[in-house]
């Protein structure tokens, strides 16, 4: 097997332990706004409302929104296990992508028909979430800075301008290297309107204080514990503080299990792990150019994710997908220094004139990983509870599109977005223990596999392809 880019050419061990010696196991995006980010009470009761959304993170916090702002004169509640924007939410790289099929090549190989119209639909949809964050005055750091997808293998070179995207731009390397200076870069495709880089955590304190103002209740530290009900009686959410009868419930749980049974299987918790440097001296800056300060992944099975922060720091993170068997969610799990120490040895083959720059923050979050790696939809109580989940690592922009999918079902609308077949379609769920780990591994292991092959994909894939079945982060 050929071996990678990031093998061929791997740093001292001394800088890589250089710059991880005095890391914080901390996600940075929450750690900054510690000191100054609101508390909501938890729930003080029993309650009766007319709607009431269970999550604080983006998905929950734009359905509840939008509930509210549709319908002033309703109850709106919104309950939260720990704090707004904790977990995925506030843990991710920061990608506010206008994809909301986890890439343009996911959807191509599942709703061929309906590529245009999901194209179409994910730019109008980041384009509402800029207006709306200019609108109501959100300090989120929002910056449309487009996205640069790029090759570090000549195979990979082959596959750029594949998109019939009329917005994607290819560069060869000199053109790349013009944008972001590192020796691996070997061509690249740019989108510049596919993305907005946020603070993530930003993002949901923000949306958090805009659902508070209109006069949605939220409860942090308020976990649903169970969801029953008939078809026509209110439903309940059963919580250690009280229970919450609503007449609609929208659930925003992502990784964490279910209140509904039936889609226990349909969403895996996997492990992605993340560093963030120090901020960069001017003329480290400089030396690596990133004037539009795009938002960077590479085009590898296992790929990496990059980004500048407001104040030049450099988000690294990607490569590992680790999922742990028995799909427990440990907060052991983050401190995997293996995986942390790989992505400090790629990030100096990437940019070897940053040696000497040190990370201040690693972390790793939990993504809801789907087998079609995009968000579905579900429901139960003649449609009285809507669910969404499976985002699979790219649902920073994919929840505001999301929640109108759930509050055009709860008002019974019949519009462009319900009729979807990726709306209406549900994907195949993982398997139980332990072919669940089994399966993920041999994915992991033909994934490695195939980036040092030319990218060739082996029977597995190839059979996982055809059936519809597929793990990523």
């Amino acid at each position: 097997m050929e071996p990678t880019i990031f093998e061929k050419n791997r740093p001292a061990a001394a800088i890589i332990d250089a710059s991880l010696a005095n890391t914080k196991l901390e996600c940075f995006w929450i750690d900054d706004i510690a000191a100054t980010a609101a508390r909501y009470p938890s729930l003080g009761g029993d309650a009766r409302v007319d709607d009431a959304v269970v999550g604080g993170g983006f998905a929950g916090l734009w359905t509840a929104i939008k509930l509210k702002t549709e319908h002033p004169e309703r109850r709106v509640i919104l309950l939260e296990g720990k704090r707004v924007g904790w977990a995925a939410s506030g843990r991710n790289g920061g990608f506010c992508e206008a994809s909301i099929t986890h890439g343009e090549p996911n959807a191509e190989s599942r709703w061929p028909d309906e590529v245009g119209t999901l194209r179409r639909l994910g730019y109008e949809n980041l384009d509402a979430i800029e207006r709306f964050i200019a609108e109501h005055d959100l300090d989120v750091e929002f910056e449309r800075t487009g996205q640069l997808a790029v090759a570090n293998n000549d195979y990979q070179v082959e596959w750029l301008g594949e998109s019939d995207d009329p917005e994607v731009v290819t560069l060869d390397a000199e053109q790349v290297r013009a944008r972001i200076n590192s020796p691996t870069f070997l061509g690249g495709d740019f989108s510049p309107r596919e993305n907005a880089n946020v603070h993530p955590a930003k993002l949901a304190a923000e949306l958090a204080r805009h659902a508070s103002a209109i006069g949605v209740e939220i409860h942090e530290d308020t976990r649903v514990d169970a969801l029953d009900g008939s078809a026509d009686d209110p439903i309940r959410l059963t919580t250690a503080h009280g229970t919450v009868t609503a007449d609609r419930v929208a659930l925003c749980t992502n990784v964490f299990p279910s209140l509904l049974k039936r889609y226990r299987f349909h969403t895996i918790p996997v492990y992605d792990y993340v560093l963030m440097t120090e901020p960069l001296t001017d003329e480290q800056l400089a030396s690596i150019g990133w004037e539009g300060r795009e938002g960077l992944a590479d085009m590898a099975n296992q790929f990496h994710y990059s980004r500048l922060t407001k104040d030049n720091r450099i988000l690294w993170g990607g490569y590992d997908a680790v999922y742990h068997t028995g799909g427990r969610i440990r907060q052991k799990y983050e401190d995997r220094m293996e995986s942390h120490r790989k992505l400090a040895s790629h990030f100096f083959t990437t940019f070897p004139q940053l040696a000497g720059v040190r990370f201040s923050h690693r972390w790793a979050g939990v993504i809801d990983s789907s087998t079609r790696f995009c968000a579905f939809f579900g429901q139960a109580h003649g449609g009285r509870v809507q669910y969404v989940a499976g985002f699979t690592g790219l649902g920073v922009g994919a929840t505001h599109f999301a929640a109108d999918v759930m509050v055009d079902r709860f008002e019974g609308r019949t519009t462009e977005r319900t009729e979807l077949e990726m709306v209406k379609q549900m994907p195949l769920p993982f398997p139980p223990e332990p072919a669940a780990a089994i399966g993920v591994n041999m994915f992991r292991w033909s994934f490695d596999r195939a980036d040092h092959n030319r990218g060739k994909r082996n029977l597995f894939l190839k059979v996982m392809d055809a059936v519809g079945f597929g793990f990523d982060s």
